[in-house]
Formats: structure tokens, sequence, C-alpha cells
């Protein structure tokens, strides 16, 4: 899969179908607008381990593969852009043309709908609690009777999962800057989504100290985001996906991200 990466700025598309520059907008198959010739831009935010992160001078991960199939369908290469997860998720990045669109393992809401045209869902996603060894917690209940510090990322579902229920957590950035809250002492507790906090305990320094003490089946499900309107480029992403589904590439990119099967992520 894993197309050339670049972290760079994008022209924008005005609402005429003309760049920023005034040339026409690009082309790929099927007529398909895209706001560079020969690429399909993707906003997302790094890093989001296993979803999106660097390795070397790349950017790679399950969303960057899923936004390959697409790719590869419209005969083009995937370009991406690192942007603040609240710029895309408001849909203002895709509105300012920064790219055609946004995967960063973004939750499908009825919010989101209002600001963004969200491709068929193509993972099913769950919440964790992660803690310091010994904390001796075992659900968000306990975590509040106990009067527990816990962080969150800011602007994602997790964070609104955790208020929804009576808690007042610590907001962090990004999921990096949530991780050392808890490293540090900041927060003894803190809300992630479970694969990313899986991909955490593989490394020894952060399975020595933390564990996974609750997984939260809040039964979210990540979609890719598009403006709203281009309707060509979602009907383009949901056959990618489908066809990946029904030939058994998405298990392949599954597995490789994951180590398991669709269906069998958090199972011990």
């Amino acid at each position: 899969m894993g197309a050339a990466c670049v972290l760079t700025a994008c022209g924008g598309e005005s609402d005429t179908g003309a760049s920023a520059s005034g040339a026409p907008a690009a082309s790929a198959a099927g007529g398909i607008k895209l706001i560079k010739d020969g690429k399909i831009t993707t906003c997302t935010n790094v890093p989001y381990e296993p979803f999106q992160f660097n390795q070397g001078n790349k950017v790679v991960g399950f969303d960057v593969d899923m936004v390959d199939l697409v790719a590869k369908k419209l005969g083009v290469t995937q370009e991406i852009v690192d942007i603040d997860f609240a710029v895309i998720k408001s849909g203002a990045a895709l509105n300012a043309g920064k790219c055609d669109v946004a995967a960063a393992g973004m939750t499908i809401t009825d919010e989101r709908k209002k600001n963004l045209l969200f491709s068929d869902p193509y993972f099913d996603a769950t919440q964790a609690l992660l803690a310091k060894k010994g904390t001796g917690v075992k659900s968000l209940e306990e975590v509040k009777a106990k009067g527990l510090k816990l962080g969150a990322q800011a602007s994602t579902t997790g964070l609104d999962y955790v208020k929804e229920k009576g808690l007042n957590p610590t907001e962090y950035a990004d999921s990096p800057k949530e991780l050392l809250g808890l490293q540090s002492g900041q927060a003894d507790v803190i809300v992630q989504d479970l694969p990313v906090v899986l991909t955490w305990l593989k490394k020894p320094e952060i399975a020595s100290k933390f564990e996974l003490v609750a997984s939260l089946d809040t039964g979210e499900q990540y979609g890719i985001g598009m403006k709203k309107g281009n309707d060509a480029l979602a009907k383009a992403v949901n056959e990618a996906f489908t066809a990946a589904k029904s030939d058994g590439t998405y298990e392949q990119i599954y597995m490789k991200w994951f180590g398991k099967k669709p269906g069998e992520l958090g199972v011990s």
C-alpha cells in the first residue's frame, strides 16, 4: 500500500471549482475534482498510532492504507497534511480547500455530520481507560467515586463520553500530551481509543507502569470525512472500501496494524 506522503499545505478550491491560484480544479478517474493534479490530499492529525504516525520521513498507519485504496481506485497518489483535529472535525479544513478527505480516526457523529459528509463506516471503535498499575479501578464510576484525576484528548468523543457520565477531565491537545499527562502524574487515569491504548502498551516502558483497566463499549464507528456535497468522491471512497472488504484486502490491512481480524480487537 504505503503511497509516499508529504507533510505540506495545499492550495484551496473555491466554490466555482477553481483552485486558489485560479487554475481549474484537478480531476481524477470519473471526473472527480481534486485540489491537486494526480493526488488525493488527506487531512489528518499526527501522531495517532496505529491510525497515522511518522515512520522515517513518511506518515503510515491504518487510515493511510485505507485512503491508499481510494487513491489506487482513482489512479492518483496520496499526500498528507498534518493539521489540528478541531479544524478537521469542524469541516473548516475541507471547506478551505486544504484537503480532499479527512482521515484521522474520526468517529461519525450527528454533530459532525452537520459539517462533514462521511463515508460508510470503515472501523468499529471503542474507548478504553489506561491507569497507573495499582490504582485499583475497573470503571469510570470507580474513577469518579475515588476522586481520581482523569485525562482526555480535546475535541474527541472520548472526552464527550466521560463528560456525559458526570466527570470533568483535564483536556490535552493530542494523544502524546495526554499520555505524558498520565506518565507525569497530572492524571491518574486517561480515556483514549482502545487501539491507541493497545499500541502504547506494546512499549515495555509503558506496559511496566500502566495497565488497561476497562474497555468502554461506546458503539462508535470511524468514517472518512469529505466536504458536504462531494457525493462523487464519497461514492468512490465507499466503492473502494466495499471492494476491499469483499476481496480480503481490508482484512489484510487490519491484521497488519492490529494483529487481529476485524471483530477480534480487544479480545485476549
